[in-house]
């Protein structure tokens, strides 16, 4: 737990929060900023700042607790799909500090849109930068 994350304060229950689902690692609340109504943040109960920070065991877990809330959004909300979302760093939009995952229900035809860039490669860029990353891979 880190004393100045606000969402290190949710989890402690210093900051009062709708509670969809709880467990020994994980704490999943309702957005008080929602993008579509039922939009959630899955929190891991352990800080990290992002997913470069995140040791693998949270990293696992919080992919099973995603699709089990996202499962029980779907029934409850009957929405068309969800959107799961996770930035990490300034440069990726992440605004608070502490690893977490949303999950926004979706319906056709919603005004709720993300706005990919459109990019390209050039002829043999992408499989050579996919060669550079997979080499880093440990």
């Amino acid at each position: 737990m880190q004393s100045s994350c606000i969402f290190c304060k949710i989890i402690a229950g210093e900051i009062p929060s709708a509670t969809i689902y709880e467990d020994g690692d994980f704490k999943v609340i309702m957005d008080i900023s929602p993008a579509a109504k039922g939009h959630a943040i899955i929190l891991p109960k352990k800080h990290s700042a992002n997913l470069f920070d995140l040791d693998n065991e949270t990293a696992e877990k919080a992919l099973l607790v995603a699709r089990k809330v996202a499962v029980a959004m779907q029934t409850e909300l009957n929405c068309d799909g969800i959107n799961l979302l996770q930035n990490n760093g300034e440069a990726a939009g992440q605004t608070v500090f502490h690893f977490h995952i949303h999950l926004i229900p979706r319906y056709n035809g919603d005004p709720v849109q993300i706005d990919w860039k459109k990019d390209s490669y050039a002829e043999g860029e992408a499989a050579a930068l996919a060669a550079a990353i997979a080499s880093r891979i440990l």
